[in-house]
């Protein structure tokens, strides 16, 4: 908007023509976000409280977490409202990218505030069932992809948006044709889900998206750039630059609410938050072609989410065989095993952060490995 309103300026005073500089735009949108996440959060953790809308806990989790029952949850949706504010301020609003972007972290964001709001209502952590909430990831997903998939000219004969990119293998380029819109359907739904898995303890995703998502940033901005693009040898991406404006929005926003979100947190992010994020970062790896690349950007997702499978086809394996269910970790996902071998909340916190800033420094080498 900013752009909008005051690049035309640029006639009168020279000044107005940093407004048409992405990088500009970007550190702004970072402060702005920040700033709105920063101001707003204690009037918004004061609201929650007053309407009660508390955090149920699992009653076999951590008994450590038991403290945290009533804690204000859904304060995704003040970082939501942060990267949107955010963004129509410091975007150009002929962006495609960046309205699929927002579209796609509204409508995640509304599917977790329904969840959120469910486990409220009904005073325990169980919110929409998991057939309905899969359901409706996917059907998310889908209309986004197919969406994305048109504009990129797919159905008019451009295979561009089904081809798959090899990381470090430059010339390893697979054409998925239409099996590519399961499979992204499929990255969307399943970041959604790692996500909202990892979101366990006190600012443990908060950090971790702030990782990734920065380091989207950057991937968008030289993808989006022919001579940056064409140095590292990844696809160009016409337009993709400007969705450094959105993503910097979502790192000042995780910024803001780490402020009251590290522990011991004052309000938790819920399912608004974990489910919108992860699946608008998933939809950031299908526009970028980075879709591989973001098994290494989110690593510990990734670590995470695998400990929940292991556990649960173990579980089930070895009850069948033996007719009692044993174990590979003490708790899944995996934050949980290590409170349960004695850690400290923070410790666990500091340690996962530190891995996942280490995922995302391998997966920007890979850049200059190409």
């Amino acid at each position: 908007m900013f752009k909008w309103l005051l690049l035309p300026l640029v006639e009168h005073q020279s000044f107005f023509n940093i407004f048409q500089y992405i990088t500009f735009r970007t550190a702004y949108s970072i402060i702005t976000a920040l700033l709105i996440s920063f101001i707003a959060g204690p009037a918004v953790i004061k609201w929650l409280h007053r309407i009660k809308f508390g955090q149920s806990i699992r009653s076999d989790g951590p008994a450590s977490h038991l403290s945290k029952q009533g804690t204000p949850t859904m304060g995704g949706a003040l970082m939501i409202l942060s990267v949107v504010v955010s963004t129509l301020l410091w975007q150009d609003l002929t962006s495609f990218y960046t309205w699929l972007f927002i579209i796609a972290l509204l409508a995640f964001g509304t599917l977790g505030f329904i969840d959120d709001y469910l486990k409220i209502k009904k005073a325990n952590s169980d919110g929409i069932s998991s057939k309905v909430k899969s359901l409706g990831q996917i059907t998310i997903s889908l209309i986004i992809v197919l969406v994305l998939m048109w504009h990129n000219g797919f159905f008019a004969g451009n295979s561009f948006q089904s081809l798959l990119f090899v990381p470090i293998l430059k010339e390893a380029v697979a054409n998925l044709h239409y099996l590519y819109i399961p499979f992204a359907v499929f990255i969307m739904v399943g970041v959604s889900n790692a996500t909202n898995l990892t979101d366990g303890l006190d600012g443990l995703l908060t950090g971790l998206l702030l990782f990734a998502f920065a380091t989207f940033a950057l991937i968008a901005y030289v993808s989006g750039h022919a001579i940056f693009a064409g140095y590292l040898l990844i696809p160009f991406i016409p337009g993709a630059s400007e969705l450094a404006i959105p993503i910097a929005a979502v790192c000042g926003a995780c910024l803001g609410f780490l402020w009251y979100n590290g522990h011991k947190a004052e309000v938790f992010m819920g399912d608004t938050g974990s489910l919108a994020f992860g699946g608008v970062l998933g939809l950031l790896a299908i526009m970028l072609k980075k879709e591989l690349l973001l098994i290494i950007i989110g690593g510990v997702f990734v670590l995470e989410t695998l400990s929940v499978i292991i556990q649960t086809v173990y579980f089930k394996y070895t009850k069948k065989r033996y007719g009692e269910g044993k174990r590979v970790f003490k708790m899944a996902p995996l934050h949980h095993h290590y409170e349960k071998l004695g850690w400290s909340e923070t410790k666990i916190v500091t340690r996962f952060w530190i891995i996942g800033i280490m995922f995302t420094l391998i997966a920007l080498s890979t850049l200059k490995i190409n």
